[in-house]
């Protein structure tokens, strides 16, 4: 185990134990609300581990979301959205032309993924990962922020502002979106023969050939 596996799983383990249970249900409702189309992920909570759960599945009825999710969530949203209880193919599913917008937890990964098929973000770090630069400096990306006064809850009516924000028309999401598009025209320019990415790979790599040398 890592230095930064310990440090998250410490911040999660001080998190009330009925907050994951309380953030997928207000999740939920923020999807509905936004009344756009969707495709998520929601994994079963549970109140015996915050950091056990948070990103692993942990068995009982996983394979069914209505045990978990808001009542008549899945029947009010359906021909809407989409609810998978594990997992997705994230790249996959990000250079879809029908997909508008990724809320991400803003790992180094993720983050590649997005700016590389052109997808503005909404920003949920796990913890203080990336969203300042994304906001403020990249310009691809809004935050959800939230206090302690809140229970370190994203509520609802937050949640669905900003998928609006991002997805629908209006200036900021006009400018996320052309901010989107435009990185993403570089990185393939820089991922083809001669550009930087290219250039800097083919200099890692004659190093190694020294080295074993």
């Amino acid at each position: 185990m890592t230095e930064a596996d310990v440090e998250w799983q410490a911040w999660l383990d001080k998190q009330p134990l009925d907050s994951l249970r309380a953030q997928l249900t207000e999740s939920a409702w923020g999807l509905e609300l936004s009344r756009q189309r969707f495709l998520s992920v929601a994994r079963k909570p549970t109140d015996a581990s915050a950091s056990g759960t948070f990103l692993i599945n942990v068995g009982g009825d996983v394979n069914d979301p209505k045990a978990y999710l808001p009542e008549g969530f899945l029947e009010r949203t359906k021909g809407v959205g989409l609810v998978l209880p594990s997992w997705a193919p994230q790249a996959m599913v990000l250079r879809y032309p029908s997909t508008g917008a990724f809320i991400s937890h803003c790992g180094w990964n993720s983050i590649l993924e997005s700016i590389s098929h052109g997808m503005p973000m909404i920003t949920w770090p796990l913890y203080r990962m990336n969203p300042t630069m994304l906001v403020e400096e990249v310009g691809v990306a809004v935050k959800l922020t939230v206090g302690p006064e809140k229970g370190n809850i994203n509520e609802r009516e937050v949640i669905e502002r900003l998928i609006r924000m991002v997805i629908m028309e209006g200036d900021k999401g006009k400018m996320m979106r052309d901010r989107a598009r435009e990185l993403k025209n570089s990185v393939k320019k820089a991922l083809n023969s001669g550009w930087s990415s290219f250039e800097s790979l083919s200099c890692v790599v004659e190093e190694w050939k020294k080295n074993m040398s």
